[in-house]
């Protein structure tokens, strides 16, 4: 009996030493990968040793939200966890590593599960990190970041585009580690609720720890999640089932290894070691796929097209110049549907469309991008493979459809133009930068996350945004809770003078803004008139904006309480901009 249990011991301390090994091994590639600098002639080279186009396009699988119970729906508890995993973005490279989300290790995908909820049954999600005690990508601690004094990857999720309570909206505070065994100073519960009160349509999930959004975002923790309202959505006889699909477009860079590439070192490192103002990777990828192809009939298809890039805008169109029409934007259907050749989709927006292949002149059609990087002045993809998406690759003759593409859809899309009386404020995006012009940190209004809140409005009203845009960017403003219109993009005129002002003072009244924002017009796109939860910032412009702290289809306010702690945020959506420091809290009053 003694022997055998001492056998037992050596097994047991072999197989300990073993796995210990393999830690110190993974360690170690880890701090080489980390330390070795990569150049961009390697990553382009890696991405083009990947053939376009052998990879079919897969769909993530399915959560029904809610069960069916005596024909009626009905709330459900699930359990969705991160997970460390790997992951073929190609046929031609090795698996990655990923953190990713599922209900096992086993299932975890990257995107995660498509999650679909009914209007007005609310969901119980218990949120699980199992995510090992270091990140597989590079994090910087100058930046505000969730710092574990134990260690783990911190994490938190945000139902972006949710109409939920504060408690479950995912704060860059309420972080926590593996098993709960550490979580940030906002924290307060493992269940999320999410009431599902708001109109249909696209939402996503995704992480929103605290400095840490762009590596765990770009490492894989996100997902598509829809509202459904079968009175509003089936008579609309759009396309449906098999003919209705998620594009979760997104861009990365990858190591000769296979590995996720993500910069090491920053732009200015003797303030930020690894921070740098946007990533950009050399591949795109479309559900987890670089360049994939998919099979279509001709017939129409409906598209959920999410831009899930952490910086990268998208300008898509079709190669044989067939169009888009749009049905809805972020989350909300339009008024009517948009026809249009082209749909600018910054980072985290989502166009709902409809596509019709049965008069294609063509067998093969690619999804195509253009627009330039960082946007809207940047490097173009003109002739590039970062001017490519995927390939649709159209079977035989025309088949039976009985989808349509609606003449109406919602009359809530339509916004009311604000009263004269309506609470007004300047919202001011600013860029700071060395001497030589290289950026170090961007801040709303010229504060920072930890400052006191200073948008407090009320619950239940209407407010008029004038988000004043002094850098050189584009930037997708998004809300958390409320929803947005742009209404108006006026440029400003005198630039120098006022920037130089606002430098100084910081103040858009003392500036005399109305003065300088007389400039042109730049028409807000039809496929966007409706409420969103991202709005594209001009450079140089001011950008109004009506903002609905209510539900919009029924003018009613929310059903729980939206004054509570530890309230929401507004920011960037570039996430290296969010991360650093382009996000304010955003507290309502009763």
């Amino acid at each position: 009996m003694q022997r055998k249990m001492t056998s037992q011991m050596k097994l047991q301390l072999m197989l300990l030493f073993i796995a210990a090994m393999v830690t110190v091994m993974e360690a170690q590639m880890y701090i080489t990968r980390m330390s070795t600098p990569v150049t961009q002639q390697t990553l382009q080279r890696v991405a083009a040793s990947l053939q376009l186009y052998v990879d079919p396009l897969p769909q993530m699988s399915t959560i029904k939200g809610f069960s069916m119970k005596g024909g009626n729906p009905s709330s459900v508890n699930l359990t969705i966890g991160m997970y460390q995993t790997t992951w073929k973005f190609h046929r031609d490279l090795p698996p990655t590593p990923v953190f990713v989300y599922g209900t096992s290790a086993e299932k975890a995908t990257f995107p995660g599960p498509t999650i679909i909820a009914r209007h007005g049954v609310p969901l119980y999600v218990k949120w699980e990190n199992h995510l090992p005690d270091q990140h597989i990508l590079p994090t910087d601690n100058t930046i505000p970041t969730a710092i574990p004094a134990k260690g783990g990857v911190p994490t938190v999720v945000h139902l972006h585009g949710g109409v939920h309570p504060p408690q479950s909206d995912g704060s860059a505070f309420a972080w926590f580690t593996r098993d709960y065994k550490e979580v940030g100073p906002k924290w307060i519960q493992t269940t999320y609720k999410y009431p599902n009160v708001q109109p249909p349509g696209n939402l996503w999930y995704h992480d929103h720890a605290l400095g840490l959004t762009r590596a765990n975002l770009l490492a894989g923790l996100l997902g598509a999640y829809i509202i459904e309202k079968p009175e509003i959505d089936d008579p609309m006889d759009l396309p449906c089932d098999n003919d209705d699909l998620h594009l979760i477009i997104a861009d990365r860079s990858f190591n000769t290894d296979g590995t996720l590439y993500m910069n090491s070192t920053g732009n200015v490192p003797s303030i930020h070691p690894e921070w740098q103002p946007e990533y950009f990777g050399e591949a795109i990828t479309v559900n987890g796929k670089a360049w994939p192809f998919l099979n279509v009939a001709r017939r129409r298809y409906r598209f959920r097209i999410l831009n899930s890039s952490n910086a990268r805008y998208l300008n898509l169109s079709l190669s044989n110049g067939l169009p888009f029409y749009v049905i809805g934007s972020d989350s909300s259907y339009l008024a009517a549907p948009v026809t249009t050749p082209t749909i600018v989709l910054s980072p985290a927006e989502i166009a709902d469309v409809v596509i019709d292949f049965s008069n294609s002149p063509t067998p093969c059609v690619e999804l195509l991008n253009s627009a330039p990087y960082p946007y809207p002045n940047g490097t173009s993809t003109n002739g590039t493979l970062l001017g490519k998406v995927m390939i649709f690759h159209i079977n035989g003759e025309k088949v039976f459809d009985n989808s349509t593409i609606p003449e109406k859809e919602v009359a809530y899309a339509n916004v009311t133009m604000p009263e004269p009386t309506t609470k007004t404020r300047y919202i001011v995006l600013y860029e700071y930068t060395t001497p030589s012009g290289e950026p170090t940190h961007l801040y709303i209004n010229g504060l920072r996350l930890e400052d006191p809140a200073t948008e407090t409005p009320k619950s239940g009203t209407t407010e008029l945004w004038h988000v004043i845009n002094l850098t050189p960017d584009n930037h997708p403003l998004h809300m958390h809770l409320g929803m947005m219109q742009a209404i108006n993009i006026t440029e400003l005129v005198g630039y120098q003078q006022f920037f130089d002002c606002m430098t100084q003072l910081n103040d858009a009244i003392k500036c005399n803004v109305t003065d300088h924002a007389v400039g042109k017009n730049l028409p807000v796109p039809e496929y966007e008139k409706t409420w969103k939860n991202v709005v594209k910032i001009e450079p140089g412009y001011m950008t109004s904006i009506v903002v609905a702290f209510k539900l919009v289809d029924t003018n009613q306010t929310y059903p729980f309480d939206a004054t509570a702690d530890p309230g929401y945020v507004y920011h960037c959506h570039i996430l290296d901009h969010e991360d650093n420091a382009m996000i304010r809290p955003l507290i309502l009053q009763p």
